[in-house]
């Protein structure tokens, strides 16, 4: 937390920060106000689609110490807060009041539109633009609500707002997208230069009409658990319009050096950015696809390829053993094994979003990352007195950092453990690959595959989908490996019956579930002696109390887990918060996490609702500048303006 403090640069005032918190409750601005050149509707849409990817001072609180760590893809980057039930009042106020800038912005979109239209002056795409405004108005909305939990529904139209409880914000919110999606003309084209000011699709309707009604299946599948016949309604109604599904149709926005609202949302260079616990639990041994056969095609020098591949380990193999340096108290059943190779199975997208290490001469190493990844791959093991035992060399080894309190065996992500030491090599564990990092890339806010994942989950549970449930599920991996260009192993990967270190597997068919146990070999890290194990798999009570591992609902969320990292953390989060999938190990707990009171030595080997941050407090400056508005909104949320308040949907 400290390097986020001495390194951050941008810092909203406590003035600013009320003021901006304000605009939420009293917003009086008269957009006709302006200039002929201001008042263009195409204007405000592109402005709040921009403010809305957020500055690096607020992506860097809201998505990667937030998001990033509710949604366990990436290893939580501070180590010590929102994974742990923390909260910063500071970091959050800068997101909600960016955000809050952004709703009042498509807000003027709104207004100058009917304003136009009212009087007469339209031109013949202003109705369109009016309704892309209202979708994605109704994208803003949600993702506050998402985070905070009740919202304004009336905000930001001259006057002064309630606040909604949630079912009523989403209701809003749905029916918001069923009329704008309805009232948009996809025929209707606009010159290269209004198209400009559209970062997202350069105003080609029909691909924000098809976003429209994905969206909505989004946000109606969110309600599945709390109002089943809602999400069922809007979910069927939704589905016969045209859908994301497309690569092409991809919703995107290009990230661009410097610090502005569209710098990268991964390039804060003192993030290590590590493969999270969650996600090498999903991937590992998931596909069949071998590490053989992937390593030429993610290693560019020919040498280095012969010693990866002469690194992977058996697919019976859980790795050196070392119960007294690393963490046993954690649900993650390999917590205390530490994997000296690579996997001899594994998820071909993993290899792509996180570099292997000791890779270091790759381009997809995060070179220039001010220290907080280096190319060294060597540390020593230690007894808990702190004297060494033995050198280690993590290089093409594939070992995830955990989050949580390590009390006196250290903080393997701080690279202060007493156990094993890795001193400066956090090029020890795979961590995010340099071309997320380099603001080139594209942030992606929906992608087909989660369209298609949407349609399977609605099929299984019998709703009415223009696909069945399997050619849906298939169709949302295959774009999925489309985007990543791995199409060369799909077929193999489909038929796969593997299941992975929670006990998934691919193959739709294949519902069998794997047990509760099977045996590993392993080597003891300190006496070199093999042995082999019976290694649990995890029990999630989250879902069918621990009971199945291998549903095709499981398959389902399993697959859209891994097809939204990296960047879409907070929908991984979201479905966790609804489903309880896919299984998310808890934090490690070697010392008391105050923040996380349920946690105890006598219940971390379950899952509980109440082990997992919930929601994010309102920041101090609402409370501040709007009493009445915030005494609602915490009314309306049905408990106290806390980290560990379930929202609505939430209610499993």
């Amino acid at each position: 937390m400290k390097h986020i403090i001495k390194k951050s640069v941008v810092y909203i005032s406590p003035i600013l920060l009320f003021s901006a918190c304000k605009k939420i409750t009293d917003i009086n601005i008269d957009p006709t106000a302006a200039s002929a050149d201001q008042v263009q509707v195409e204007y405000f849409i592109d402005n709040s689609i921009v403010h809305a990817q957020m500055n690096p001072g607020v992506s860097e609180r809201a998505f990667i110490l937030y998001w990033v760590a509710a949604g366990h893809q990436i290893a939580d980057a501070d180590g010590e807060t929102f994974s742990q039930g923390a909260y910063n009042d500071e970091w959050i106020g800068e997101y909600y009041s960016n955000q809050s800038g952004a709703l009042n912005t498509i807000n003027s979109a709104i207004t100058v539109a009917n304003q136009q239209i009212t009087a007469g002056t339209q031109k013949e795409y202003t109705n369109n633009l009016l309704q892309v405004a209202r979708i994605w108005r109704a994208y803003l909305i949600s993702e506050m609500a998402d985070n905070f939990g009740p919202m304004p529904t009336l905000a930001f139209q001259g006057v002064n707002p309630d606040f909604d409880d949630v079912k009523t914000v989403y209701n809003y919110i749905l029916s918001e997208l069923k009329d704008a999606t309805s009232k948009i003309d996809p025929s209707i084209t606009v010159s290269s230069l209004v198209a400009s000011d559209d970062p997202a699709y350069k105003f080609n309707f029909a691909d924000w009409q098809a976003y429209g009604n994905s969206l909505r299946l989004r946000l109606a599948m969110r309600l599945s658990e709390v109002d089943p016949a809602t999400a069922q309604s809007n979910f069927e109604d939704a589905a016969q319009g045209p859908l994301l599904t497309d690569n092409t149709q991809i919703f995107q926005i290009q990230e661009k050096p410097g610090w502005d609202d569209l710098s990268g949302m991964y390039t804060r260079c003192w993030y290590q950015l590590p493969e999270a616990v969650t996600f090498n639990n999903l991937v590992v041994n998931l596909g069949s696809i071998t590490s053989q056969t992937q390593i030429p095609t993610v290693i560019t020098d020919p040498a280095q390829q012969a010693i990866a591949i002469a690194n992977i380990k058996a697919a019976n193999y859980a790795g050196q053993y070392y119960p007294d340096q690393m963490t046993t108290k954690t649900n993650n059943p390999f917590s205390a094994y530490w994997l000296d190779g690579l996997p001899s199975t594994i998820d071909p997208r993993a290899y792509q979003i996180f570099y292997m290490p000791g890779n270091s001469s790759d381009p997809s190493f995060p070179s220039g990352t001010c220290g907080a990844v280096t190319a060294t791959t060597t540390g020593v093991v230690k007894d808990l007195s702190g004297n060494v035992i033995k050198t280690i060399d993590g290089k093409y080894t594939w070992n995830p950092t955990p989050d949580g309190s390590w009390s006196v065996k250290g903080d393997w992500h701080n690279s202060l453990f007493q156990g094993i030491d890795v001193g400066s090599a956090t090029g020890m564990a795979p961590s995010l690959k340099n071309q997320f990092r380099t603001q080139t890339a594209k942030r992606v806010f929906f992608a087909p595959w989660e369209t298609y994942f949407l349609l399977a989950e609605g099929a299984v549970r019998g709703w009415n989908s223009p696909v069945d449930a399997q050619t849906a599920y298939e169709t949302g991996i295959s774009r999925s490996f489309d985007y990543w260009g791995i199409s060369q192993y799909l077929n193999d990967y489909l038929a796969s019956t593997d299941y992975n270190r929670v006990g998934t597997s691919v193959n739709w068919n294949n519902t069998v579930e794997p047990g509760n146990t099977h045996t590993m070999n392993y080597v003891d890290g300190i006496t070199g002696a093999t042995g082999t194990a019976t290694i649990n798999y995890p029990v999630n009570d989250l879902y069918k109390n621990g009971t199945v591992r291998n549903d095709h609902l499981t398959k389902i969320i399993t697959q859209k887990f891994i097809a939204q990292t990296p960047w879409l953390p907070l929908e991984t989060w979201s479905d966790h918060r609804r489903l309880g999938l896919p299984f998310f190990e808890n934090v490690v707990l070697e010392g008391p996490i105050q923040t996380l009171p349920a946690l105890t030595a006598a219940n971390f080997m379950t899952s509980n609702q109440q082990f997992f941050p919930q929601r994010m407090k309102y920041p101090s400056g609402l409370q501040n500048s709007n009493v009445n508005g915030y005494n609602q909104a915490v009314n309306e949320l049905g408990g106290a303006d806390a980290v560990m308040t379930p929202l609505w949907w939430a209610q499993h």
